[in-house]
C-alpha cells in the first residue's frame, strides 16, 4: 500500500468517529446513557489514535484533498460537546432553567472556542479549557452531584475556555508526557468501566475517573506555575 492510500485510510478511520457519534446520539435519544457513553468512549479512542497516525503518514502532504483538521473538529464537536450537552439536559440532572442555561452556554461557548485560532499553545497544549464536555459529563453521571454544583462547574469551565490557562494534550504535550499518557489511558479505562456497570454508585471506576480527571484538568495549569527545568548548558573551553 502506497503512502497516499495509507494517508487516505487515516482520513477514513477518522470519519468513523461520525458513525460512533450517531450511535451515541441514538442511544441518548432512547435515554440509554451507559450505551451512549460506551460509544463515546469508542469515539474517544479513535480520536486518540488518528492524530498520531495522521502525523506519521503526513496526511497533509499525501492526501491533501481532505482536511483532516476540519474533519476532526466536526466530529469532536459532536462527541465532545453536542451529545454530552444533550445528555446533561435530558437526563434530569439539571432541573428547569439550569438545564437550559447549561446546554446554551456549553454549545455556544464551545462553538466559539473550536473556531478560535489561538486554541493551541507553542508546546501543543490547549489555551483555555478545550471543551472536553464528554469527560466532564461522564464524571457528573457517575457522581450525580447537586444541580447547583453542576451549574457552578459548567459556568467555571465555560469561562475557563477563554482564560489564559493551559490544559495539556496527553499525547502531544511533551512535558510530563510519560505520566500524562498513562493517566489518559487510565481515564479511558475507568470511563468505559463506569459506563459498562451502568454508573453503579459503588463502582471503583468512579474514584478512578475523579482522580484521573483532576490530573488532566490541572496538569497544564501546574506547568504554568512550575517552570520547566532548563537543560544544562555545557560549554567547551
Amino acid at each position: 500500500m502506497t503512502l497516499r492510500y495509507k494517508a487516505l485510510a487515516v482520513h477514513l478511520f477518522t470519519a468513523t468517529g461520525a458513525v460512533f457519534a450517531m450511535l451515541a446520539m441514538l442511544a441518548a435519544v432512547e435515554e440509554k446513557w451507559s450505551l451512549m457513553y460506551l460509544w463515546l468512549v469508542v469515539s474517544f479512542i479513535v480520536d486518540g489514535i488518528d492524530g498520531p497516525l495522521a502525523r506519521h503518514y503526513h496526511v497533509k502532504k499525501n492526501a491533501p484533498e481532505f482536511d483532516g483538521v476540519l474533519l476532526d473538529l466536526i466530529i469532536d464537536y459532536l462527541t465532545y460537546v453536542f451529545i454530552p450537552a444533550y445528555a446533561l439536559f435530558k437526563s434530569g440532572l439539571m432541573d428547569g432553567w439550569t438545564g437550559w442555561f447549561a446546554i446554551i452556554v456549553i454549545t455556544f461557548a464551545s462553538a466559539m472556542y473550536f473556531a478560535d485560532t489561538r486554541m493551541k499553545t507553542k508546546d501543543n497544549s490547549f489555551s483555555g479549557f478545550p471543551g472536553c464536555w464528554n469527560m466532564f459529563v461522564i464524571v457528573i453521571f457517575a457522581l450525580e452531584p447537586n444541580f447547583w454544583v453542576i451549574l457552578l462547574l459548567v459556568t467555571l469551565l465555560s469561562v475557563a475556555m477563554f482564560l489564559p490557562l493551559k490544559f495539556i494534550h496527553p499525547v502531544r504535550t511533551e512535558r510530563w508526557r510519560s505520566l500524562s499518557l498513562p493517566i489518559a489511558f487510565a481515564w479511558t479505562f475507568f470511563a468505559g468501566w463506569a459506563a459498562w456497570v451502568d454508573f453503579h454508585p459503588e463502582s471503583w471506576a468512579h474514584w478512578g475517573l475523579v482522580i484521573t480527571s483532576l490530573y488532566l484538568v490541572s496538569a497544564g495549569i501546574a506547568q504554568q506555575i512550575v517552570p520547566a527545568r532548563k537543560a544544562p548548558d555545557y560549554k567547551t573551553s
